[in-house]
């Protein structure tokens, strides 16, 4: 067996190199799906490709014009289906607010980029790459500088006789120019009223005056505060 085979090395080569650098910057962000991850959903993308591409020098058929018909599309599009499912992993919703988007967004290119080193397309593959390092790294500091609209998850619970009602809630975070089109209510058996809803405001959501403001009022049992990006 020829084990030096540079129409395998370098697709498997420069699979490992594109998932190794953009799971590098998932790793270091601190997001679930890192290194190792990335990595190898780029090296199963390019390896199925490669299956795909060379299945007839493998197969070894005396008439294979006659007997297989090469389609690498059918195995790419089987590829994105699955990693679809991989992706889906990786979304949660906490509260009102969901997370992992981009995390799954950057597993489905990483698996196209395997796809692209797979079928030896590398000028595509690099340009690719290149472009998924640049938005996952370089569009952060545009992503922090402009101005966007910050929501906060709030639920606060007060009980029967002292409630906190939805025009004082809207009092609170209006303070901190953040309002919200409709306020959830909820009653507990034990007489808690829990009134909970997802504030909009623009620029940075400032937990800890919204926390003080809330711990002032001496109607408001429990909160929970959850700033997060619309």
């Amino acid at each position: 067996m020829d084990w030096w085979r540079p129409d395998l090395f370098f697709p498997i080569l420069g699979a490992v190199a594109a998932g190794g650098l953009i799971g590098f910057e998932r790793e270091f962000r601190g997001h679930a799906a890192g290194l190792r991850t990335h990595v190898l959903v780029c090296l199963a993308s390019a390896l199925l490709m490669l299956m795909a591409v060379h299945q007839l020098g493998w197969m070894k058929v005396s008439h294979p014009d006659e007997v297989v018909r090469i389609d690498p599309v059918r195995m790419a599009h089987g590829i994105l289906t699955g990693v679809g499912f991989l992706c889906g992993g990786v979304i949660f919703r906490q509260g009102f607010s969901v997370h992992g988007l981009t995390t799954a967004a950057s597993l489905w290119i990483t698996s196209a980029l395997g796809t692209l080193y797979g079928v030896g397309v590398y000028d595509l593959a690099i340009t690719g790459t290149t472009v998924t390092l640049v938005v996952l790294s370089a569009l952060r500091w545009v992503d922090r500088h402009v101005p966007q609209i910050q929501a906060v998850d709030v639920t606060v619970c007060s009980r029967r006789g002292q409630i906190l009602s939805e025009a004082d809630l809207r009092t609170i975070l209006g303070r901190f120019s953040f309002a919200t089109s409709a306020i959830n209510h909820r009653f507990e058996s034990d007489g808690v009223v829990q009134l909970s809803a997802v504030f909009k405001g623009v620029g940075p959501a400032p937990a800890d005056a919204i926390c003080q403001a809330l711990l002032d009022d001496p109607r408001v049992t429990h909160f929970e505060v959850r700033p997060h990006r619309v």
